[in-house]
């Protein structure tokens, strides 16, 4: 899931960073005397558009596919908010949010703050959709919101018997991707978006790319590396997670993940007012996997209806507010009004914000963009002994959530186009350092993937976060700020393994 929509849950509930963009088609006025900052003369390309303030937009053609350079094109859309101080511009630092599906177009409002006032001054802030995402030739799925709200809504038995009734509900899903995006559906991979990025940097004119990736954007800013080590700038890579690991390990881990935050969340939960549970850590686990279980077998009501709130739409609203310690006021509330009332109306409020699903519709295409990426980035085995292996390893690694992410594997061996990625081992060899930044109490990318990363890295820069939540840099400390700032404006990175 992308970082930014998630930072938007603990920025006073709004996404913010996630409204429709219009563009400005004005053309830009002459020079004069007079001018204000944002009536500056615009560079070749750019335009004035209204994703932020001072923001410009443009966009950057580059091949459908890759491997036929010659062939058809489509526009990868960007947008960026110059720096403040031009006479003393380091060049531009294109930021990811994570995902993957996160638009950093969407999410560069909500961004800036989170991003050094010494760095904005320095850096132009660049935002771009990578492509099947936003505004960059999106994957387009079911079109209306009634069926995206069945299809996340969707629930099938759990179990080895209701395994293929998965088929039902995410083959109707494929078909309609295959449909309705066309041929760029097989070319949404992390390799292809990291070759944009490359285009972007020739665009703006950079010697080489500089990045803030949070999350999956660890991984695309890893395979970048790996593809042009030779123009890698200053790559500060927040969240990471280990290109080796493949997709069933990965879920493995971060389901461990997520129950260790549980964990956290229920260990300072117990004893305040506001604390829906009694008694012990594991005993309070134990109500949540029973309400798990009562909502997978009767869906618990909301104030809407034909919304009721279904095990995966639970699912969605507790892990949620697992990404930032400072949103767990809101999982206590959710939980004291499902547990004691039976009101699932909070965790379903929750699980829209993790779906960018406002009451007049979807905010992005950013879940259609996940399940298309990753499906060609790497799959599960589909087999039935494989997935009742990986529901094995499920449980074991979260008793209390685990469960309930099994038997999913039907959702990619049944995508119309192949897989073209790999786990692999990342050194990008030549390369500038680049800053890896590991969470320890990080649910969504577990710590030792950063650790991992780092060391895969020939010139990776280990900095650790002591805390919970996901993510580090705009959310944690003054230690890990001054270490990115220093590392961004100055290019020194700190002592390899620094723990803020």
């Amino acid at each position: 899931m992308a970082w930014a929509a998630v930072a938007a849950l603990m920025g006073g509930l709004t996404l913010t960073g996630c409204e429709s963009k219009s563009r400005d088609d004005e053309t830009s006025p002459s020079p004069s005397p007079q001018q204000t900052e944002d009536e500056r003369p615009l560079a070749e390309g750019w335009e004035r558009c209204t994703v932020a303030a001072k923001a410009e937009c443009a966009t950057v053609e580059v091949p459908l596919n890759w491997d036929d350079p010659e062939g058809e094109k489509i526009e990868v859309a960007m947008a960026r908010v110059p720096a403040t101080d031009q006479g003393k511009r380091l060049g531009s630092l294109l930021i990811n949010p994570g995902g993957p599906g996160g638009s950093g177009i969407a999410s560069l409002e909500a961004l800036l703050p989170r991003i050094s006032k010494d760095v904005r001054a320095r850096y132009d802030i660049l935002g771009f959709d990578p492509r099947g995402v936003g505004d960059s030739a999106a994957v387009t799925c079911y079109t209306d919101m009634e069926q995206l709200d069945e299809f996340f809504a969707a629930d099938w038995p759990r179990t080895p018997e209701g395994y293929e009734q998965s088929v039902a509900i995410v083959e109707p899903f494929a078909q309609a991707c295959a449909e309705n995006s066309g041929p760029v559906l097989a070319h949404v991979d992390t390799v292809s978006a990291a070759k944009d990025m490359e285009a972007i940097r020739e665009f703006v004119g950079d010697d080489k790319l500089n990045l803030l990736g949070y999350s999956y954007g660890t991984f695309l800013g890893a395979t970048y590396a790996d593809l042009y080590p030779e123009k890698v700038g200053r790559f500060v890579l927040d969240g990471a997670l280990d290109p080796a690991v493949d997709p069933a390990l990965h879920e493995v881990e971060q389901a461990a993940g997520f129950e260790a935050a549980l964990e956290a969340y229920i260990e300072d939960c117990l004893g305040t007012e506001a604390c829906p549970f009694e008694g012990t850590v594991d005993q309070a686990k134990a109500e949540i996997h029973q309400l798990l279980l009562d909502i997978q077998a009767n869906p618990m009501p909301t104030d809407d209806p034909d919304r009721p709130l279904t095990l995966p739409l639970a699912m969605s609203g507790i892990i949620v507010a697992m990404y930032d310690d400072m949103s767990w006021i809101m999982e206590s509330m959710a939980l004291t009004y499902a547990l004691d009332d039976g009101d699932g109306a909070s965790l379903l409020f929750l699980s829209d914000l993790y779906y960018e699903r406002e009451a007049s519709g979807y905010m992005s295409n950013q879940m259609e963009a996940f399940i298309a990426i990753n499906c060609l980035d790497g799959r599960l085995a589909a087999d039935l002994a494989s997935a009742e292996a990986h529901a094995a390893d499920l449980k074991e690694a979260s008793p209390t959530l685990g469960e309930f992410w099994a038997y999913s594997e039907k959702q990619c061996a049944l995508w119309p186009y192949p897989e073209v990625g790999e786990a692999h081992q990342i050194s990008a060899p030549g390369a500038d350092p680049i800053l890896v930044i590991g969470t320890t109490g990080d649910p969504a990318t577990p710590y030792h993937g950063a650790v991992a990363l780092a060391e895969q890295l020939e010139s990776g820069v280990l900095l650790t976060y002591e805390g919970e939540g996901h993510t580090a840099y705009g959310r944690s400390n003054d230690c890990i700020v001054e270490a990115v700032d220093t590392y961004l404006l100055e290019g020194t990175p700190p002592e390899y393994g620094l723990t803020c």
